[in-house]
């Protein structure tokens, strides 16, 4: 099947990003022995990035505490849009989809935001729901996953305001099917404005995210049958951070973190290195994005009590997320 120019934009809780990719749905499998006849017909989708763009926004800033979007901030998100609408003309995609995520689902006003993306885009963005959302990112993380990775998949996608679950047999070939799925109330973002107010964090603050991360867990394992995963994924900007971070990288390197493996205990030896650092500390590690300096430490803690309460020795680190799964739902 012939590739499919698209353009997908994820409009999270802290950042929005763009995606504008040919997508060519199946090849055949360099693993297509992991199928269970052996025969050749395990197939993965490619995805062959022309634009792929990622800004700091804070759509969601104050969102916990005021229940509405800051004007400040949909000025922000709306002015990325302008610049990722051009390079969408440019690039002559076929197809648009955004996706708003937490952030939007909580405010109050998100019809106003809905309306000033559709003049700035000229699409509506989805305010989808936890579980699509969770849909989405098991399709973008496992889409080009092959035999080589046992399955079932567990991925957990570690956002601003919220962190959504899912596990189920993989996307190869098309398919989205999942086992189960959920979408919780602690993100990055969140859990900082909450919480994480000392510079380094006290000692009493970081002990209350805990509870609120183990609290949350508890639910986790009651709805989502977590110990059948035989993989363990985690996307988004706090943990291919903490990968760039593991692999000692002088830059950040995409192609190096994506499908990177780090041990759990590199994983807690990290998060207590950023929640014991000052915000100067943090932005002096080189691969550090500036957005990211205020909220990785809780996003870390997020990962780190995660691998710890489910018993997973190591995190697989996919820079294919729900970006990537947004672009899929165009051509499947």
């Amino acid at each position: 099947m012939p590739a499919s120019r698209v353009a997908a934009i994820d409009c999270g809780t802290n950042s929005i990003r763009l995606l504008i990719a040919d997508l060519s749905p199946e090849r055949p499998s360099a693993f297509a022995r992991g199928a269970s006849d052996g025969s050749a017909s395990t197939r993965a989708g490619t995805v062959t990035d022309i634009v792929r763009r990622m800004e700091i926004v804070r759509l969601g800033e104050g969102v916990d505490r005021t229940g509405r979007l800051a004007e400040a901030a949909v000025e922000r998100t709306i002015s990325a849009l302008r610049g990722y609408a051009d390079l969408i003309n440019a690039r002559g995609a076929q197809a648009v989809r955004m996706v708003a995520t937490s952030a939007s689902r909580d405010a109050e006003n998100s019809a106003d935001f809905t309306r000033r993306v559709k003049e700035v885009l000229g699409v509506e963005p989805e305010v989808v729901s936890g579980e699509e959302e969770a849909a989405l990112s098991f399709a973008g993380a496992t889409r080009e996953l092959t035999g080589e990775y046992g399955q079932p998949f567990l991925v957990a996608d570690i956002g601003g305001g919220s962190t959504e679950f899912v596990l189920g047999p993989g996307a190869i070939g098309g398919s989205t099917a999942t086992t189960a799925h959920m979408s919780v109330n602690i993100g990055c973002v969140r859990l900082t404005e909450r919480h994480l107010h000392g510079d380094p964090p006290l000692t009493e603050e970081i002990a209350a995210t805990t509870n609120d991360i183990d609290a949350v867990l508890d639910q986790v394992a009651a709805s989502v049958p977590v110990t059948e995963a035989k993989t363990f994924a985690g996307l988004a900007g706090s943990v291919t951070t903490i990968a760039a971070i593991a692999l000692d990288l002088d830059h950040y390197d995409s192609e190096r973190v994506h499908h990177s493996r780090i041990t759990a205990a590199r994983v807690h030896e990290i998060t207590e290195r950023l929640l014991a650092a000052t915000r100067a500390e943090r932005a002096a590690i080189p691969v550090m994005h500036p957005g990211r300096v205020d909220v990785i430490g809780s996003g870390a803690l997020i990962l780190d009590r995660i691998m710890t309460r489910f018993g997973f020795t190591e995190v697989l680190v996919s820079e294919h997320d729900i970006l990537d799964g947004i672009a899929w739902s165009l051509v499947e």
